[in-house]
């Protein structure tokens, strides 16, 4: 296996046969030989509130010391151990301790209220919590889940045990991993009705992480950061496994406000920064903003470089941004050590995309799902197509299902990444999963001839029109990612004939607190209908928003920053 030495895990061929077996290593036979082999580098990083570094051999001691105390108390395969809180990294060490204890985690997110968090905990078996002091009281709190023990992943909780303090009896051995066995168990959602709990193996979560780096090569002095919640998918696979599976560092970061990341990013040299496009949204407006204020000539001056330096860096693959901007516009973002920025969770405007690589960012922008461990398509830094979502990952298949006129159909997808099933669900398995392995991911886009995949909308959130036109809400959400006085917008369906049951397209606006702040209601209102109308004028006939409602609270998000279509739906249902 691996004979082309090209491959991102051709390094395999040296350990396989000696400390680990078959195509692919489990989580924890990779985490062993890489903190062995970069045992002296830092592994894990946070600078608040209180500093804290991890090289790779203090990590994997404390990692077996812990899995030595699990062990030493009962826990056994097969048992399911949950891990909850903010990013840090006793939440990383708890992670891997409990699989390197035989258990599968079951990572929850912490922004869920505490019945939802209980009725994972509940319906996915968990036996053990490991969980931020702060909660570890309320979750649970008169024993009905009937769980073992609960365990602080902060220090001084009221009497109950501190992750780092855990030790036990020292093991020869650990629990050893199959490919196929359940590594980790993640929650799509499940707040209502039957929840739906991913089942990734080790071989989806493995396999996942090296072929992403087909597309995008990772070294050893690679920094990460990490700012969204690590217990998703994308973060999980995307940095945190990303990061220890070539012997790189990761910055925890707490919070989700720009001054912090500034000075996380600035202190821990980042070099790789994986976001949301809201954040990069954000930051890419300030940015040209303070350069805005800096007069027409010096603005206009900027944009015709960095026309220039998109133009190089995309037709002949030299990246010249870096020393035109570095210090003059990068270092204000603090990425002037950046190396590569990954954009996912979310539709990124093609303008985005385009003006980080102008100004000498690899910008990657990917996609996926949580059943897909999550990564299927990336674009590669050295072809990208800004309008894209990427390339399938080498090694995996893909298909569109019932295309249109236009070429835009479902997709599925079959290979290793493909999660083994919904725990306890198999109805909910057979909806998506069929029995060739093809995966139906719910996502509507085409494929253009040389592979790159191109999404239109997920099919679950498809507004029919009169005229039997699907219409596709992200579509439009995305044309107004880059006006400033808008914080939120979601286009939903409303009814236009009751008889004909027809549906019109209706958006709903909420406005940015500054903008709110300093004009009337009036004018606020009046500045979000021109946008509405700025946008039609950009939109095919049976596409335009036909109902424009101003809101004055802001819309409910995951923890991820997606608006919970259907909960808002509902709340501003038309009477």
């Amino acid at each position: 296996m691996a004979k082309n030495k090209a491959l991102p895990w051709a390094w395999f061929d040296d350990y396989r046969g000696k400390a680990f077996e078959g195509q692919w290593p489990s989580v924890t036979e990779l985490f062993a030989i890489n903190a062995e082999r970069f045992k002296d580098n830092n592994l894990f990083l946070s600078f608040a509130p209180k500093k804290q570094v991890f090289t790779y051999g203090e990590a994997y001691k404390k990692i077996l010391e812990i899995a030595d105390y699990l062990i030493e108390n009962g826990v056994k395969k097969g048992d399911k151990i949950g891990v909850s809180g903010k990013n840090s990294p006793e939440w990383a060490i708890s992670y891997l301790a409990v699989l390197f204890s035989g258990a599968t985690v079951v990572p929850l997110d912490y922004a869920l209220h505490d019945h939802e968090m209980e009725k994972l905990i509940s319906f996915g078996g968990v036996t053990r919590l490991f969980i931020d002091g702060e909660r570890i009281e309320s979750i649970d709190k008169f024993n009905t889940l009937g769980l073992v023990e609960k365990i602080s992943l902060e220090e001084k909780s009221n009497g109950y045990k501190y992750a780092l303090d855990l030790v036990g009896a020292k093991n020869e051995s650990y629990p050893k991993w199959d490919g196929e066995d359940v590594a980790a168990i993640l929650f799509t959602s499940g707040t209502t009705g039957t929840p739906k709990g991913v089942q990734l193996t080790n071989n989806n979560l493995v396999s996942d992480c090296f072929r992403a780096q087909c597309y995008m090569k990772l070294y050893p002095t690679d920094v990460f950061y990490v700012i969204l919640p690590i217990h998703h998918a994308y973060t999980m696979l995307a940095v945190f496994y990303e990061t220890f599976s070539v012997g790189a560092s990761c910055v925890f970061g707490k919070k989700l406000v720009v001054t912090q990341i500034l000075k996380d990013l600035k202190l821990g040299k980042v070099t790789m920064f994986l976001a949301v496009p809201m954040l990069f949204n954000k930051l890419l407006a300030a940015l040209m903003d303070g350069v805005r204020k800096q007069g027409k000539f010096k603005y206009g001056l900027i944009k015709t470089l960095m026309a220039i330096s998109g133009f190089i860096k995309k037709v002949f693959n030299v990246n010249i941004g870096k020393k035109l901007f570095g210090k003059m516009l990068l270092s204000k973002l603090s990425l002037d050590t950046n190396r590569i920025c990954i954009s996912g969770g979310g539709p990124l405007p093609a303008s985005t995309f385009k003006q980080f690589n102008q100004l000498g960012i690899d910008f990657v922008q990917g996609y996926g799902l949580t059943e897909t461990s999550p990564i299927t398509h990336l674009n590669p830094i050295d072809a990208y197509e800004e309008t894209s979502v990427g390339k399938l990952l080498p090694g995996l298949e893909q298909k569109i299902v019932d295309p249109d006129d236009e070429g835009n159909g479902v997709l599925h997808i079959r290979g290793s990444v493909v999660m083994k099933g919904y725990y306890n669900n198999p109805e909910a398995t057979a909806e998506v999963l069929d029995a060739d392995g093809w995966l139906n991911t719910g996502d509507v886009g085409h494929i253009d001839s040389r592979g790159y995949f191109y999404i239109t909308g997920r099919s679950k959130s498809v507004i029919v029109t009169e005229g039997g036109k699907n219409v596709f809400p992200e579509e439009i959400e995305d044309l107004f990612q880059l006006y400033s006085e808008i914080d939120q917008v979601c286009i939903i369906s409303y009814l236009v004939d009751k008889e004909k049951k027809s549906d019109g397209i209706r958006c709903l606006l909420y406005p940015a607190k500054k903008f709110s702040d300093e004009n009337s209601k009036e004018a606020v209102e009046k500045r979000m209908n021109e946008i509405v109308d700025e946008v039609n004028k950009n939109l095919q006939s049976y596409k335009k928003i036909t109902m424009t409602t101003v809101i004055d609270e802001p819309m409910e998000m995951t923890s991820t920053k997606k608006i919970k279509r259907f909960v808002v739906a509902k709340k501003y249902e038309l009477k």
